[in-house]
């Protein structure tokens, strides 16, 4: 367990521990979950003051949302199976002042969630530093635990990967080669028809940095990865039948579909660098599709989910 949190439910072993019965592997009907990212506690105040180096002194206002958006997510029906946190869950760098505060306050705010809705957590770029290091790994896996591993829901094989190992592992290469072993193994399974396994009905990708903004052929920037790395990856990710990634990072909305592959990039619980509201998505999986929606944490509160998605799930 990450602290002493029951419903943080821990990765161990590359395998999420409590979504791993074989029940699971088998597709019962449509279900819904919540991708959230960027909780980031200390990066609005840090925002406002220009100083985004760094680690922000005041995270009140994160706080808050976060809670808001355990509130609305508590009150959703039908339940989601989890709800997914994809990155920089606070601001402050590893070892840097301010680190342990932001985490205790963030832990105290997601210990609301109800117990029947498991928590994943990805790790972003403040999680583990712009160039990560064994040691930083390590610190995240302490807290939040392992950066990256797959499990099962309702028939789906959800692999969380750290793509931070894909922008710049040059302080930690054999991590970075460990991962991407374990990377082909998780989707070569998946796609083989001799697996022990059962196929997934669906496979879904859990990151933090977007392998794209808008469109794969795009220039290199902060907020993706680097054009050869994403082609790459979106080659491999295609010919396993991944269905969707999802990531965090840019604060904003974006992402696309190109020849079936939906890079779903989500905008913030906390800061907005953009025009759109704090927020959280809400994923609906159906036998044949992966349909999502940005929602306010306002919106949510009040009226739930959209009345579309949740016909869907009585289908």
């Amino acid at each position: 367990m990450a602290g002493n949190v029951n419903m943080f439910l821990r990765a161990t072993h590359r395998t999420f521990s409590g979504l791993t019965e074989d029940a699971e592997h088998e597709w019962n009907g449509p279900f819904c979950f919540i991708q959230a990212a960027d909780p980031q506690l200390g990066l609005m105040k840090a925002w406002r003051d220009g100083d985004c180096d760094g680690g922000g002194d005041e995270w009140a206002e994160e706080v808050q949302l976060t809670k808001h958006a355990v509130e609305a997510v508590n009150q959703l029906s039908p339940r989601p199976r989890f709800m997914v946190l994809c990155g920089d869950l606070v601001h402050a760098m590893p070892g840097t002042p301010f680190r342990e505060g932001q985490e205790r306050d963030l832990k105290a705010a997601l210990k609301g969630t109800d117990p029947s809705i498991p928590l994943v957590f990805v790790s972003g770029n403040h999680d583990l530093g712009n160039t990560p290091t064994p040691s930083s790994v390590e610190q995240y896996c302490r807290s939040w635990g392992d950066d990256y591993f797959s499990f099962w829901v309702g028939g789906v094989l959800c692999l969380v990967l750290n793509s931070q190992l894909f922008y710049d592992a040059s302080a930690c290469p054999q991590l970075q080669e460990a991962q991407k072993t374990w990377l082909e193994a998780q989707l070569s399974r998946a796609s083989s028809s001799s697996s022990v396994e059962p196929k997934p009905k669906h496979l879904l990708v859990f990151q933090h940095i977007p392998l794209y903004l808008k469109n794969p052929d795009e220039e290199d920037d902060y907020f993706s990865l680097q054009r050869e790395v994403r082609l790459n990856l979106m080659d491999r990710f295609k010919r396993a039948g991944v269905k969707a990634i999802f990531s965090g990072h840019y604060h904003r909305n974006a992402g696309g579909c190109h020849d079936g592959l939906d890079m779903v990039v989500s905008s913030a619980i906390g800061c907005q660098l953009g025009e759109d509201t704090h927020g959280v998505r809400v994923v609906v999986v159906t036998a044949d599709s992966i349909v999502h929606r940005y929602h306010s944490l306002e919106q949510l509160r009040a009226r739930g989910m959209d009345e579309d998605l949740r016909k869907l799930l009585q289908a």
